[in-house]
Order: C-alpha cells, then sequence, then structure tokens
C-alpha cells in the first residue's frame, strides 16, 4: 500500500473505528496493564500451538460426514457438501429445511452471526470492552434491534414460521456445545479473560441483520456532506464542475422509456415533467454541524462496505441473444472486502415439492438469515444491484428543555427511553436516548454532539437557546416486512408472482434483474424511498420546527416504480446507473453511478450478439480502464519529460489496449499518474474529506476538464507567481508516478505489474484487527494481486485518496443459464467457512483472484456427482 498523502492536521478526519486491545490496554492502570501484557504473553504461546493444530483452533471444526441425532427435526435431513463444502440441504418439509439451513449456517460461520447480532443490537461492548461503546451508543440510538422486533409482526406467518424453524435449527447446534467448540474466536477471547456463552437464537437477530445491509447500502448522505463542504470554498459554478449532472446522453439509464400513469409505471408510455428542485445555500455552520455528523456515522462498523466503490453488476440476456436460445442472468455484487466473505453458497431443496415443502432454491446466503438471497429456483433467476436512492435526511431541531421540541410556533414532546449498555470490565452505561417526529436525535449520541446545533444558523429569528439538535430521519428505521420478499422471491415461479414478492423488499432499495424458463427477462426496482415536498432535494439538512419542510408521509408508490418486462433491444444491464431519465415524476436521487461500467456492459453485450455462459463470465472480469481513453491521448502528447528514464515510462502507454489485468505494466504506471493528476490538480483545492478518490466521479470531471488547457482547477494554488496548466501538471505526474514506481518495484518500467500495488487484503472483522500479528496471521489472508480497479467492470476498487489497496471488490461472481441449471457457474470470495483451521476458509479465493468459477450444482444428479461429504441429521428419539 502506497504512503498516504500529507494531511493538513486541522482539517483530518478522525479515522473509523477499530476494535483495537492495544487501546485498551493503554487506558488501564499500570498494575492492569503489566497483568494484561502477562496475559497476553499466554495467549501469544497458545495461539503458536493452536496454529500447529492444537485444540484451541482446531475443536470447532464441525462434522460433515455421518449422522447427528437432533432434536426438533420431523424427518432426516441430509446435507450433501462438494469439494469445496458447499452445501446441498434435502428434505420434506419447509421446516426442516429452514432449521437445516440454521444448523449448517451455525456449523460454519455462527461467529460471524454473533458478531453480527451484537452490532445491530449495539452490544459489542459486552464482548469488546469500552472501545467499542461508541458504536454501540449510535446503533442505540438508531434503534436497529427495536425496529427488528416491531417487524416480527407485520411478517406473514409462513415467514415467522420460517424464522422460528431457522433459529431452532442454530440452537439445535448450540446445544451442548461450550463457546470453544463454536469457533476459535471465543477460545482466544477467553484466554483473556472473557466469561461469555452465547444466547440462543432469536428470530428477531436474522431481521436486525437486514437493518445493517440497510445502513452500509443507505445511499448518498456521505456526497450531501461533501458538497456541503465544497460550498464554504466554492461557488455553485464550480461546485457544478466538480459534481455534474448525470450524463444521460453518454450512459444510457436501465430504463430507457416509459412513465407513470396514473401511479402506474408504463413501458410505453409518455414520460412526465422534470422534477429538479432548486438547492438551497448551505450556511457555515450547518456544513460544522454535518461535519460532525459525519464522523459520527464513520463509527459504525463496516458490515458489507461503503463508499463509491458500493455497487454491482447485473445483467441479462434474452434468448435471441443468448448461445443457449435461453435466457443467461450475471450478477457481481461490489461489496466491502472481509475474511469470511459475506456470502456463504447453499442450496434448499424439497425431496418431493407440496404443500408442505415448497423449496427448490439454490444461490448465496446470509449467515442468520433463512433463505437464498441471490440465486435461482426450479422456475426464475433473479440478482441485485444497488440502487443506491436517497433514503435519509438530517432535521434541525429547536429543543425546549429535556423533552419538548418546537413545531409550528407551538411544543411537542420527544418519545424518549434509557438504554443500558453493559460494557465488559466497566460499569454498565445509561444512554438517555430521544426521538422527534422526524426521527432519533444523533446529535444526543455523545457529549461531542451537545453543541452541534449551537453552530447551525438558518433564517429562524430569534434566541435558538442551547442550539439546534439534529435528527436522523431514514426510511429503514420505519418497520416494514422485508424478510417477507426474500422467501417470496425463494418461492415465486413466474415474474407476477416475483414483482409481488419484491413490493415487499422496503430496504435497502435494489435493482432487480430477472429471468425465467419460459424465456422472459425483466428489471424491477423495488424499496421505501420518500417522497419530499417542492423545492426538497435531500442535498441539506432543512428547518425540523417547519411542518411544511417534512416527507409527505408518503412513499414512491411500488406500482409508480420503473420495470421492464422483455425489452425490445433484448438485454437489460445495471450497475448503479440512473434508473431512468429526468422526465420520470418522483425523486429517486441524484447521486447515481455515472454509469462507465454499465456503458462498457452495454457495449459487450451489443458487440457480441450471441453470449454463452463463458461469455457472459468473462465480462464480468473485463478490466477496461475508461479513463484511460480520454487520458491518454494528452498523456502521450507531452513530448518535454525531463529525459529518456522518463519517457521510457510513457512509452509503456503508445500501445496500450487500455486494460488492467494484475500483470500489466501500463496499467501500474497509468493508474499511479492518475493519482498524481487528482493530487496535483485538486488537493491545494479542496479540503481532505473532498478529494477525490478517483472514481466514476472523478472520470468525468477530469474529462471534461482536458479540453481546457489552463484553468483555476489545473493552477497550484500554493505558487503565485506562476500559473500552471493542464499540460504543466501532466507533466509533472508523469515524473512522479516514473519516481514512485522505481521505488516501489524496479528501474525497468516491463517489470511493473498493476497487481503489486493493487492489493487485496482479506481481514477477519474483529480478531484479525486486534493488532496482535500472531493472531491476525491466523484469521487474515493477506497479499492477493488483483488486477480491475475502481468504475471498471472488474471493480477492485481502491481511494486514490489512501493508495491502491483493494477497498470493494465482487463479493461473489455468478452466471445462471435458464436452459440448464446445471451449466450455470459460480465463485465466492472466500469459502464457505468461518473456521481458519477449515480448508474450505479461502479455498475458493485463488481461484477467484485468477478469474476461474466452479461448476453450480443443482439437480440431484449433478449434486450427487459432486458430492464429497454427506450429513445426515435424524430426529432425536424425544424420550
Amino acid at each position: 500500500m502506497s504512503e498516504p498523502s500529507p494531511t493538513p492536521a486541522t482539517d483530518q478526519p478522525p479515522a473509523p473505528q477499530r476494535i483495537s486491545w492495544r487501546q485498551t490496554f493503554r487506558r488501564a492502570p499500570r498494575g492492569v496493564r503489566w497483568a494484561a501484557w502477562t496475559a497476553l504473553g499466554l495467549v501469544l504461546v497458545l495461539v503458536v500451538l493452536a496454529v500447529a493444530g492444537t485444540v484451541v483452533v482446531r475443536r470447532s471444526l464441525p462434522d460433515h460426514d455421518g449422522t447427528i441425532e437432533v432434536p426438533g427435526l420431523s424427518a432426516s435431513v441430509e446435507v450433501v457438501r462438494d469439494a469445496e463444502g458447499i452445501p446441498q440441504v434435502y428434505a420434506d418439509t419447509d421446516a426442516d429445511l429452514m432449521f437445516a439451513q440454521g444448523f449448517v449456517h451455525a456449523q460454519e460461520r455462527f461467529f460471524e452471526m454473533d458478531f453480527r447480532r451484537h452490532v445491530t443490537a449495539g452490544r459489542l461492548s459486552e464482548i469488546f470492552g469500552p472501545d467499542t461503546l461508541e458504536t454501540d451508543r449510535f446503533i442505540r440510538t438508531m434503534g436497529w434491534r427495536r425496529v427488528a422486533e416491531q417487524e416480527w409482526a407485520l411478517l406473514q406467518p409462513a415467514t415467522r414460521d420460517a424464522l422460528t424453524s431457522y433459529a431452532e435449527g442454530v440452537n439445535a447446534y448450540l446445544a451442548d456445545r461450550s463457546p470453544s467448540q463454536l469457533a476459535p474466536e471465543y477460545a482466544i477471547l477467553g484466554l483473556t479473560g472473557l466469561d461469555y456463552s452465547p444466547a440462543e437464537w432469536d428470530p428477531v437477530d436474522s431481521l436486525a441483520w437486514l437493518k445493517a445491509m440497510a445502513w452500509d447500502l443507505r445511499g448518498n448522505m456521505d456526497a450531501e456532506v461533501d458538497r456541503v463542504l465544497l460550498s464554504l470554498d466554492h461557488d455553485e459554478d464550480e461546485i457544478a464542475e466538480l459534481w455534474p449532472d448525470y450524463p444521460f446522453d453518454q450512459h444510457p439509464p436501465i430504463v430507457s422509456g416509459g412513465g407513470v400513469v396514473d401511479g402506474v409505471f408504463e413501458q410505453n408510455a409518455t414520460g412526465n415533467a422534470t422534477r429538479n428542485p432548486t438547492r438551497p445555500a448551505y450556511p457555515a455552520g450547518v456544513v460544522e454541524a454535518l461535519e460532525r455528523v459525519q464522523d459520527r456515522l464513520d463509527a459504525v462498523p463496516e458490515l458489507v462496505g461503503k463508499g463509491r466503490g458500493i455497487g454491482s453488476n447485473s445483467w441479462v440476456v434474452d434468448g435471441e441473444h443468448s448461445a443457449t436460445g435461453m435466457p443467461i442472468l450475471a450478477n457481481d455484487p461490489h461489496l466491502g472486502i472481509s475474511q469470511p466473505g459475506i456470502w456463504m453458497q447453499m442450496g434448499l431443496h424439497c425431496r418431493e415439492t407440496s404443500a408442505d415443502c415448497t423449496l427448490d432454491t439454490s444461490g448465496f446466503t446470509f449467515s442468520g438469515v433463512p433463505g437464498v438471497i441471490i440465486g435461482h429456483n426450479a422456475d426464475i433467476a433473479w440478482g441485485f444491484t444497488n440502487l443506491g436512492p436517497d433514503v435519509t435526511d438530517l432535521f434541525l431541531e429547536q429543543t425546549e428543555g429535556d423533552d419538548r421540541y418546537v413545531r409550528d410556533g407551538g411544543t411537542e414532546a420527544m418519545e424518549v427511553r434509557t438504554e443500558t449498555i453493559k460494557v465488559r470490565g466497566e460499569d454498565d452505561v445509561e444512554l438517555r436516548v430521544r426521538e422527534t417526529v422526524h426521527g432519533p436525535l444523533i446529535s444526543d449520541v455523545s457529549s461531542e454532539f451537545a453543541t452541534v446545533g449551537a453552530n447551525a444558523p438558518t433564517d429562524e429569528p430569534g434566541d435558538r437557546g442551547s442550539g439546534y439538535a439534529v435528527a436522523l430521519a431514514w426510511t429503514a428505521l420505519d418497520p416494514a416486512p422485508t424478510a417477507d420478499a426474500i422467501l417470496g422471491l425463494n418461492r415465486a415461479s413466474d415474474w407476477d408472482e416475483f414483482r409481488a414478492a419484491a413490493a415487499d423488499f422496503a430496504v435497502p432499495s435494489q435493482n432487480l434483474v430477472y429471468a425465467d424458463r419460459e424465456g422472459h427477462i425483466g428489471y424491477q426496482s423495488p424499496g421505501r424511498i420518500p417522497i419530499r415536498r417542492a423545492g426538497n432535494d435531500g442535498t441539506m439538512p432543512v428547518e425540523g420546527w417547519i411542518s411544511a419542510n417534512d416527507w409527505t408521509g408518503d412513499y414512491v408508490p411500488f406500482d409508480g416504480l420503473p420495470s421492464v418486462l422483455d425489452p425490445e433491444e433484448g438485454f437489460i444491464a445495471t450497475a448503479n446507473q440512473a434508473v431512468i431519465d429526468e422526465r420520470y415524476p418522483y425523486l429517486l436521487t441524484q447521486d447515481w453511478d455515472y454509469g462507465y461500467r454499465s456503458t462498457r456492459i452495454r457495449e459487450v453485450l451489443e458487440e457480441e450478439g450471441e453470449l454463452s455462459v463463458q461469455e457472459m463470465a468473462d465480462l464480468q472480469l473485463d478490466t477496461t480502464n475508461p479513463m484511460a481513453e480520454s487520458l491518454v491521448p494528452y498523456l502521450l502528447d507531452i513530448e518535454t519529460l525531463p529525459n529518456g528514464y522518463y519517457r521510457n515510462a510513457q512509452d509503456l502507454l503508445r500501445d496500450w489496449d487500455f486494460t488492467s489485468p494484475a500483470d500489466s505494466a501500463p496499467a501500474a504506471y497509468f493508474n499511479v499518474v492518475w493519482r498524481k493528476v487528482l493530487e496535483l490538480t485538486f488537493h491545494d483545492d479542496l479540503r481532505r474529506r473532498t478529494w477525490p478518490d478517483g472514481g466514476d466521479r472523478w472520470f468525468l470531471v477530469v474529462s471534461r476538464m482536458l479540453s481546457e488547457p489552463a484553468g483555476p482547477w489545473w493552477d497550484d494554488a500554493g505558487t503565485d507567481d506562476v500559473v500552471e496548466t493542464r499540460d504543466d501538471v501532466l507533466r509533472q505526474a508523469m515524473v512522479e508516478a516514473r519516481d514512485e514506481l522505481t521505488r516501489r518495484q524496479a528501474r525497468d518500467p516491463q517489470l511493473w505489474t498493476w497487481g503489486h500495488l493493487h492489493r487485496m487484503n482479506l481481514h477477519n472483522a474483529t480478531l484479525g484487527e486486534s493488532g496482535i500479528g500472531l493472531v491476525e496471521r491466523l484469521f487474515n489472508r493477506d497479499g492477493w494481486e488483483v488486477g480491475g480497479g475502481s468504475s471498471i467492470v472488474d471493480a477492485t476498487s481502491w481511494n486514490a485518496v489512501d493508495g491502491y489497496e483493494v477497498t470493494a471488490a465482487p463479493s461473489m461472481r455468478m452466471v445462471v443459464s435458464t436452459a440448464d441449471w446445471d451449466d450455470s457457474r459460480w465463485i465466492n470470495l472466500t469459502g464457505v467457512s468461518g473456521h481458519p483451521a477449515s480448508s474450505h476458509y479461502s479455498d475458493q479465493t485463488e481461484l477467484y483472484v485468477e478469474g476461474r468459477t466452479l461448476p453450480w450444482a443443482y439437480s440431484r444428479d449433478a449434486v450427487e456427482a459432486t458430492a464429497e461429504d454427506r450429513l445426515v441429521l435424524a430426529p432425536a428419539d424425544p424420550d
């Protein structure tokens, strides 16, 4: 990883919170520290033995063969695993399938499940102590677990039954097993003195995980804060240059036509009038308040990732564009990287379908959640990409006393509750949570926010008292039956049933692509997206004491959301670009991905004509850099490099095909040059938080600037007596890039490789960040050299502010053939197991890095042909 750029001390945001044992020890009294380090020495000795294969690490490995008697089953269940340990589960009832899924998830991933439920309930400090108290306070304030509990009553009886059976299966595995028999993390934490036994799994634990998904995929809050910060030092025209409107003429939206008629979206209808709210100015005090709010948001762990690299690709072609004569669907969600990865492959099969046994589905699952999230059943296939609508707003509140706030000249009572947070090794912490009609007061989360509102001037005259509070409005805090949608997709057999299931998918809002065995392909955008009042585009905090600023209380109607069935062009491509053009009457967001990935996918689909399963998989690995086509001609025009030493690096670009595989020398050089161009052009003019990350927005910004050889952005604000031009910046960028690569890799440019810089380090979210080398080496899998890059179809994103290390990546890849389910392909980022001593902990990573996929067996015959292990779960004698 490269050295970080220098950062002004007064403008550097705090780093995201990590679970650090070192910080815990440093804050302890001296005597306690000595005792802690003595205990830690014992831990290290024991871990060395564990790595060598002792019981501490290996005793938690689950059984994959034989027969286990399990109370709670109505009949025997088979769990058939292939060479990669991927389980296919066979049962006679849905209840037994869900039970067995919970059992198998607990076998492979229980610590991950337990960690996730502690996060979503705001209970991390029970295990990790005061280092995680900040996270717990914030999540308790938002109330993820409380909302999940409220959702239970909204679910269909069949969904509640599935969640209950799943929980019973998890608990059947937990029964009679000590913590160290469940996961090595418990064994190692136990050696530090943690006295902890996991509680039984509750069905609501599964619902709460959906809130974590929604948080990390919530949309444009970071973009709103960035625009606010830009407004301090730049006028509207300059902000528009750095935050351009979506280029519909260059990058087509997902849905190319249609409109809303009487509240219903119709593919062939004429579009409605454009909704284009006026963006108001940002007072400086609001900027400071938002900056503090954003620092607090950064404290929440990244469970599925966040930032510009979080997105996905999916596309589907019909039979006329398929070599099989039937639809083929591809999907690769781009999420944060971790070890183990977020997904676990699994199949759930009824031996015979009936009223009591309805499932025959296979795909990618979340440990802790019943059903298949992305995959296919016997009739349909589906995939997800993040739609990214604007579903959050910040409201400034005038408070009176401890429990009242101003509304339209009067006051109203807040909803107030007190929560108790248990903290390992310390006294319990009492948290007082206040909510207004807009949502929880996130300014109450810590003493840091006691004065947030004090610096947020508005047009309101008079004394503000102790200042304004800040409330968070977020659609995910309204209870909704999203869990119904997951199982509805698993059971859907046609387009109508698919859309009926999608209608329940409240958060996070996703682009859904569809294919079926009848030859149909389709697209549907679901989700709860608030309707704002005229003049409010959701890009700045609003005055909460004026009810006219509230959301209308309605969501964009599901029937009015864009959808397409069997489009004339014969394919659908989604990659987080705009869903539909400006004529659409509802505001979804103003912060789409700018469409470089989607346009590249469309180009290949149009050029190829008919694609095979392998060609679809190959497209997922496309490393064409769309910025290179714009920038390289200008780099080659620079003829005044100092000498041959610099020119022979420039020569790498002359015959480059603009692709970025891991072994590419031109890609290495170009990406370092690109990072230098962004640094030299913008760091002198922008606050650090808004420095360019190098992704799709900056592709568009710089591409438009290249045609102007001189301008204020090119000029270095720190050199008063010299006016720099475009060519000065490009020349200096190439010089600095040449020197950097010589230091990092070799003097001979032919020996450079992009993968040497662009490494993917897969870290365990807890002990993998402990700061203890031996423990981290046990749980982490680092150093994978990969190709691709930000806003490339093979989206291994990196942040130009920090270096070249991968920050997000395709979390899995799948290609589904409706002509023959057994001809489908899949691969996971890591492996199915969460146990570092398991051969399936990271056995798919090498294949993934090489661009390979695994055969995806679905039919019973295909599963049996690949079977390596067979576990029978037999009902136990109740006596």
